[in-house]
């Protein structure tokens, strides 16, 4: 779908699940991937020679605490030296549940710094240097949270409908930077659904159970209430959608919000 050769890609939270999943397709299509995340040293270098393995001419990981801008400052600083990023991949994220009433203060500090005012400091960094290349790729990784609401979650929704409305303005201020040859600069929000990541492992394993073994079923019961297509998303799924975005030829896609989840938002 996309030859990224002599691209740079910056992926958050990449070394596991969707953000992994990003890294590998955007590795298979030629990209550098900078990777990062909060992860032991054989973990990380086990994915920086993962994604070499799959097509990365070059695969570092780059450390930083989304959650003081300062250290984000400093990431993007390293990023910078390595090259600069042609593509922005915001895909860390963390979840707690909770009524309003109970969220504590603290969790619901941490859990917009990480979702929400991150991607706009790597944005701030990033975005300017897309400009004077020509071609940019902005893809923040939101949430079906980030177009409807759910009970018990007001920080991360707050934070994904948040996302959603700074890539817009991005968006805005980006349109006329590039050609369409180039590709241009764009910024996209990717919504997913009910994914199968290995955070919802100990769900999955318990509704599985409750159905004696049968995979299928267990987790048509679980996310028949939300999902209309009783089936979850493989990361690989948007790892494929965020290559397609990367494409020159979705030079005028920008400003979007995608969901892939089987009909949630559709309801």
């Amino acid at each position: 779908m996309a030859d990224l050769s002599g691209k740079t890609a910056l992926v958050t939270g990449s070394v596991q699940g969707i953000g992994l999943a990003v890294a590998e397709a955007l590795a298979e299509a030629g990209a550098r991937i900078a990777v990062h995340g909060i992860a032991g040293d054989h973990q990380i270098y086990e994915v920086c020679k993962h994604l070499k393995t799959l097509g990365a001419p070059e695969a570092e990981f780059f450390a930083g605490d989304l959650r003081d801008p300062d250290r984000i400052d400093e990431l993007m600083q390293a990023v910078a030296a390595w090259g600069g990023a042609d593509i922005l991949v915001n895909n860390a994220g963390v979840q707690h549940t909770a009524p309003l009433a109970q969220m504590p203060r603290e969790t619901w500090e941490a859990i917009l710094s990480i979702n929400l005012s991150a991607a706009f400091y790597t944005m701030q960094a990033a975005m300017p240097g897309m400009a004077t290349r020509g071609y940019g790729r902005v893809i923040n990784i939101a949430s079906v949270h980030g177009l409807v609401a759910s009970r018990d979650k007001a920080p991360y929704v707050a934070a994904k409908h948040g996302l959603v409305g700074l890539s817009r303005v991005a968006a805005l201020e980006y349109a006329a930077a590039g050609q369409r040859e180039k590709g241009g600069v764009t910024v996209n929000c990717i919504c997913p659904g009910w994914t199968e990541t290995a955070i919802l492992g100990p769900q999955i394993d318990a509704r599985v159970a409750a159905f004696d073994g049968d995979r299928a079923a267990g987790i048509a019961d679980m996310v028949s209430e939300k999902q209309p297509s009783q089936r979850m998303s493989d990361p690989s799924e948007v790892g494929a959608l965020a290559l397609w975005l990367c494409a020159p030829l979705a030079h005028n896609v920008t400003g979007t919000a995608i969901p892939i989840d089987g009909g949630w938002t559709a309801q």
